[in-house]
């Protein structure tokens, strides 16, 4: 995968992603996620291929095996380059995804990658322990949902920075780990626990970045994307 920060389109509207994505004057990879698809629908994504954009469509599909695998089969056509599911569905429900993406995929077109999600960067262990009823460590946990994903036949994982290595060492380098909760030196956590800033995230193994506020709300989102990418490519 290219090393190219994915810049999370965590806006309400359209106009206001569209009104952030013109202060650049190159192509970006996005995410766009639920707030921003279910509030305005997949045109968005028509109208940011128009622009030349790539798409990480980040919804977490997570339900039946057969309804997970007919939306994969519908959200296929959408032409997106990434898309994910909650690996907590289980292996028969990845598999249904991957089956449903195939399916839909028109001819001639490239299948968007498929990820499974972990555990989601703003939980921590003890949330985990006490919420979920997991007992194991986090890490653990998080290696066992990249295990039963690549077993699914999944293109690699959601995690944290922190947990890339270990992920790749199990599952491959191939085995793509694409993780958000990237903020630069300084910046608030938010939501966030488990964080790395882009040059960490390089060094601990992440094959791609999601990179939100950091970005979106800074004073200059160029120039803070430009850092981002610097420090992501090991420039800085």
């Amino acid at each position: 995968m290219e090393r190219m920060p994915i810049v999370a389109l965590d806006f309400s509207t359209w106009d206001i992603s569209r009104t952030f994505l013109e202060s650049f004057d190159k192509p970006l990879f996005v995410k766009v996620g639920m707030e921003l698809y279910l509030q305005n629908g997949p045109q968005i994504l028509e109208e940011l291929k128009l622009m030349n954009h790539r798409i990480f469509l980040d919804l977490k599909l997570h339900d039946i095996p057969n309804t997970v695998g007919q939306a994969m089969k519908g959200l296929a056509q959408l032409e997106v380059d990434l898309i994910n599911v909650h690996a907590a569905g289980g292996i028969k429900m990845m598999e249904r995804a991957m089956e449903g993406l195939v399916q839909g995929t028109p001819a001639g077109k490239v299948r968007p990658r498929l990820i499974s999600v972990t555990q989601l960067t703003s939980t921590s262990e003890d949330q985990m322990k006490r919420e979920q009823l997991i007992k194991v460590p986090l890490m653990e946990s998080v290696l066992h949902y990249a295990k039963i994903t690549r077993e699914a036949g999944l293109d690699g994982v959601v995690c944290s920075p922190h947990e890339a290595s270990a992920i790749r060492d199990a599952c491959g380098e191939d085995f793509l780990r694409v993780t958000p909760g990237i903020r630069l030196k300084g910046d608030a956590a938010n939501d966030q626990t488990r964080i790395a800033s882009p040059s960490e995230a390089r060094v601990l193994g992440s094959s791609a970045i999601v990179v939100g506020r950091s970005i979106t709300a800074a004073e200059n989102p160029e120039a803070a994307y430009r850092i981002v990418k610097s420090e992501w490519e090991g420039q800085a």
